[in-house]
């Protein structure tokens, strides 16, 4: 019967009835595959030769019907659907693959053979300001397909996805191929309209197709593709296909994203990567421009005024930078998520730090180094107004506003750094760093907060040096607090609440403000301490009151002239609670007594609980004693001192339980009482 079937379906093959062929084909070589294990049986073997032959007679005359009827060279114009054909492709089904594969090639070949000629790379039309063209005539050539030849292939072929492939393939060559000879004349405009005709185009196809001949994987069953009626998308107009001009707005960005499923994204735009180089330039003079218009507009416009919605806030231009960088991200992103999104944030890197020089760092006022000394009277004459040259209140306000700026471009540029990442194809995440940009930031706010802390440090050093120089040996009674602690005060009052309202979105740095000051003056007050010599009873009194003025002062700082009373940061007491108790406890070792030696040493080492000599120096200077005098009390410091820990280094370090804060507050409200009652 197998026998009998093969001679019938030789003789059809003759006449060309593939219809009965293909039947009759895949009958036998069913067959064949069960007597696959008996093919030592010289019958089983010569049949199934037999038949191979047949198969190979076959393909070629297939082959042969279809360069006939499509030829891929000559004049002779390309043939009509027909049954014979069909059939054969059925027949061809059965065949080896490779018969497939070469109807399937010469087809598309010659269907796409008038393209490579009206589109060469020496036409007009071939250029990038004509690419529109490229893309309607695919579509028309699938929409001619469909309607001559849909029925000629199985569905399974997926011929019109195929076709639209290939030309995908041969634009992408052809594209590259007329941009590197024409590489001079691509301007970003031209290529960006290019890139989204492109990508545009590439969305019309994941639309119509599944992308299941871009992978073609055997025993993957294909979806039947759909006909083309009239939703189809190819026969759909793009905007400004009709030759009708875009605003310039709408050519610099794509107008969709791309889908994360469109398996054609990429299919012929990939061709344009390696001339973004073009776009990341423009991108480049844009922000220089964008920079240079930052720097002409705020001297036009001049810093933030005090006492305005704008003094203190944010500078509008950071914001317009990230508006303008966030833009650039997802253009850069639709067109490449590879290299160019790389050279894109090496570009951004430079602007961030253009903007933190030029626009932050560079219009921050200049401290004035010389604060020169000052008088009791001039003092006075302070109170009155007069006083060395610090920065103004539009100044300070000037200060805030760039803290407040570097702060918002600081939290921003970490933002960037993450929203980069997640588009940048996932093996070049580790280049994507904006660490260094995010410091520059950290440097301006650190500067800022410096810049502030000097202004009021350099504000209180004239009082703290006529503290220094006032003849505390004579005073004979205790008053009220003295002139440097109300000049300190007064300077106090004028710039905290400033700075306060100032900052007041961003806080934390205002409590660091504080904190700093804090750290720089109390130091340099206890300093100014040891400079007074030497100092009477009643004059370590007048001392430690004015001591007690500051320290009330400095606790109540960060809502100082606020209508809002709030707790200050228990970091920022614990700092004034420490330092200026320093400040009493040396105060008040000097009130004591310095006979007998042994009870004021001892006193001494448990109020200050600090083993070094030379403080122990300068508080005997600050008492007056003489050289002779010192000598032995050095001596019996130094025996009376408490051995340090065993394998402590450096010199004596020791650590005695200081009074709380309470106890503290106790014992000046005792002093305070007794001030009154000698008054």
């Amino acid at each position: 019967m197998t026998l009998a079937q093969g001679r019938y379906s030789l003789a059809m093959t003759r006449k060309r009835q593939y219809g009965e062929v293909a039947n009759l084909l895949q009958g036998v070589v069913n067959v064949l595959e069960h007597f696959h294990k008996y093919m030592g049986i010289p019958q089983i073997r010569q049949l199934s030769e037999r038949v191979k032959a047949a198969q190979s007679e076959l393909g070629t005359q297939i082959l042969a019907d279809f360069e006939e009827a499509f030829p891929s060279q000559g004049s002779k114009r390309p043939g009509g659907p027909s049954n014979v054909l069909r059939d054969a492709c059925l027949v061809a089904n059965v065949l080896d693959p490779r018969i497939k594969q070469e109807i399937i090639k010469k087809f598309i070949r010659q269907h796409l053979s008038e393209y490579l000629v009206l589109f060469q790379e020496n036409q007009d039309v071939a250029w990038l300001d004509k690419i529109d063209r490229r893309y309607a005539w695919i579509k028309r050539q699938l929409v001619d397909y469909e309607e001559k030849y849909g029925r000629m292939f199985p569905e399974e072929w997926c011929m019109t996805e195929r076709i639209a492939v290939e030309f995908c393939h041969i634009t992408r060559v052809e594209l590259a191929k007329v941009m590197r000879t024409r590489a001079k004349e691509i301007e970003v405009k031209l290529l960006l309209f290019a890139i989204q005709r492109t990508t545009n185009f590439e969305g019309l196809l994941a639309k119509r197709f599944t992308g299941c001949t871009l992978t073609d994987i055997p025993g993957v069953r294909k979806r039947p593709e759909s006909p083309l009626e009239s939703t189809n998308p190819f026969l759909e107009d793009e905007p400004g296909e009709d030759g009708g001009t875009e605003k310039d707005e709408d050519l610099a960005k794509p107008r969709k994203p791309k889908a994360p499923d469109n398996p054609f994204h990429g299919i012929v735009s990939k061709c344009f990567e390696p001339h973004l180089y073009v776009y990341i330039e423009s991108q480049d003079k844009n922000l220089g421009e964008l920079i240079d218009r930052f720097v002409a507009d705020f001297r036009a416009q001049g810093p933030p005024k005090a006492g305005t919605e704008e003094g203190g806030a944010v500078l509008p231009s950071c914001a317009d930078l990230f508006v303008y960088y966030k833009k650039c991200m997802v253009q850069c992103s639709q067109l490449s998520t590879g290299e160019p999104m790389i050279a894109l944030t090496t570009i951004f890197q430079k602007f961030l730090r253009e903007y933190a020089w030029k626009i932050l760092s560079g219009n921050l006022p200049k401290s004035s180094s010389n604060s020169g000394g000052l008088t009791i009277s001039s003092l006075l004459k302070e109170k009155e107004g007069s006083e060395a040259a610090k920065f103004t209140v539009d100044e300070l306000c000037l200060i805030c506003s760039i803290l407040s700026t570097a702060e918002y471009c600081l939290a921003t540029t970490q933002q960037l750094e993450e929203k980069l990442k997640e588009k940048v194809d996932k093996v070049l995440v580790e280049r994507i760093n904006l660490t260094g940009e995010m410091d520059t930031f950290s440097t301006v706010i650190s500067n800022s907060i410096q810049l502030l802390v000097q202004d009021l440090d350099a504000a209180c050093d004239p009082a703290l040096t006529a503290m220094s120089k006032m003849p505390w040996q004579s005073v004979e009674h205790v008053g009220d607090q003295s002139p440097y602690v109300t000049s300190i005060i007064m300077h106090i009052k004028q710039n905290v609440p400033i700075i306060r309202d100032n900052l007041a979105s961003t806080r934390k740095y205002f409590t660091q403000f504080c904190i700093k000051f804090t750290n720089s003056f109390i130091p340099k007050f206890i300093n100014h301490l040891f400079r007074c010599k030497p100092i009477s009873m009643v004059g370590a009194e007048q001392l430690l009151l004015d001591t007690h003025s500051l320290k009330t002062v400095l606790l109540d700082l960060p809502s100082i002239g606020s209508q809002v009373l709030r707790k200050a940061p228990a970091s920022y007491t614990k700092i004034v609670v420490k330092g200026m108790t320093r400040a009493e406890m040396i105060l008040k070792v000097v009130m004591a007594p310095h006979e007998p030696p042994v009870v004021f040493v001892d006193n001494y080492i448990k109020l200050l609980a600090d083993g070094n000599p030379e403080t122990f120096q300068k508080i005997l200077d600050m008492k007056g004693l003489k050289r002779s005098e010192q000598s032995s009390m050095l001596e019996l410091f130094r025996q009376r001192l408490p051995t340090p820990p065993s394998g402590a280094d450096g010199g004596p370090s020791l650590s005695f339980s200081t009074p709380t804060p309470e106890q503290e507050s106790s014992r000046i409200r005792k002093l305070e009482k007794l001030i009154k009652k000698r008054l």
